[in-house]
């Protein structure tokens, strides 16, 4: 995350293009010297915010496409402000699959960081047998149905959803969309579980699948949505265009189809279904389905989301929405992998 020096530099790189590191420093040279010039355009080229050509005195330094994707938000200051007075792109950017293909969301350290994870995951469940597999399995599962049901607003607890998953034991004083919902949460995790290809290649088609069996007896409209949604806390407008809706859909699988890295794949997935608004309901909740499913189809440990919070889930979901922008959704999803790992395998 950018400091106020790097911040300041970014700034003079966003209003000077083509710039050398001379000319940087001659701009700063009253509060930092040459030497941590050059070290901060070095971090900042590696958090992939600025981009560089040429060589040695010949380098000039640009800001990268990823900049607006990644810089930092302090997201107490920009949610102090009210939802009319937050300058926001109220509009569906229809460039953002454009933007997203041409750069690399997770840097290096990162991807470091989630390999090793991965690498940990793979040692450790080699060492369990397929009985104790199944059952850390079921344990991510039942947490990721409590969890992903929270954010949407069930108040069954993880002790009441263990009891309803395993027992089929309703709780007292809740609601029967709340126990349907539950269960439809863990239908759809063993789904994924016997056919952990269903979803490669990623097709519109098969993300409905998913949705149905998620908001099935619930009521919720099937299949992609033909009329307008507004989402709470925002003044974000998802398309409202049955066929632009479609192609969104279309060309997010498109992008995720040819990503290479593993992780990219499961985090962009991620956070476009739940930007565009595809369905009038359970969005969220199929991309957190369905980025289980990619992760599981190739060898990766699932995510449950079990200690985020609901409000800091929805408060980075929303800043995308706004901003475009993917730090705090990105910071979120590394984090609970990392305790996916750690925690049942």
């Amino acid at each position: 995350m950018p400091e106020t020096r790097q911040i300041g530099i970014i700034n003079f790189i966003q209003n000077n293009a083509n710039c050398s590191s001379s000319e940087i420093h001659k701009e700063f040279e009253a509060s930092i010297s040459y030497a941590t010039v050059k070290r901060i355009l070095t971090q900042l080229l590696t958090e992939k915010f600025i981009i560089s050509e040429g060589k040695g005195k010949g380098t000039r330094y640009y800001i990268s496409p990823s900049y607006e994707l990644l810089y930092s938000i302090d997201l107490n200051s920009y949610y102090e402000k009210e939802i009319d007075e937050r300058q926001i792109k109220e509009e569906f950017n229809l460039e953002i699959f454009d933007l997203l293909g041409r750069v690399e969301i997770l840097n290096e350290t990162e991807l470091e960081k989630l390999s090793d994870l991965q690498q940990k995951y793979t040692e450790n469940i080699s060492q369990l047998s397929e009985f104790e597999y199944r059952k850390e399995l079921e344990r991510l599962a039942i947490d990721l149905s409590w969890k992903s049901s929270q954010i949407e607003g069930n108040t069954y607890s993880l002790l009441e959803t263990e009891r309803l998953l395993k027992d089929k034991e309703t709780a007292a004083g809740k609601t029967k969309e709340e126990a349907i919902m539950l269960l439809n949460h863990k239908d759809a995790i063993d789904f994924i579980v016997e056919n952990p290809d269903y979803l490669i290649p990623l097709k519109v088609s098969k993300i409905e699948d998913i949705h149905s069996i998620l908001i099935k007896e619930l009521a919720v409209d099937k299949n992609l949505r033909k009329r307008r949604v507004g989402i709470s806390g925002t003044n974000y407008r998802p398309l409202d265009n049955e066929f632009q809706i479609r192609e969104a859909l279309e060309a997010a699988c498109k992008l995720v189809n040819k990503k290479e890295n593993i992780f990219e794949k499961v985090f962009l997935i991620l956070v476009l279904i739940s930007y565009i608004q595809p369905f009038m309901d359970g969005n969220m909740r199929t991309a957190r389905i369905v980025s289980n499913a990619i992760l599981m189809n190739y060898k990766h440990c699932p995510i449950s989301f079990r200690t985020i919070d609901s409000v800091d889930y929805k408060k980075a979901m929303l800043l995308f929405y706004e901003q475009n922008n993917l730090l705090r959704f990105k910071e979120i999803f590394i984090n609970q992998f990392d305790f996916a790992v750690k925690t049942y395998f």
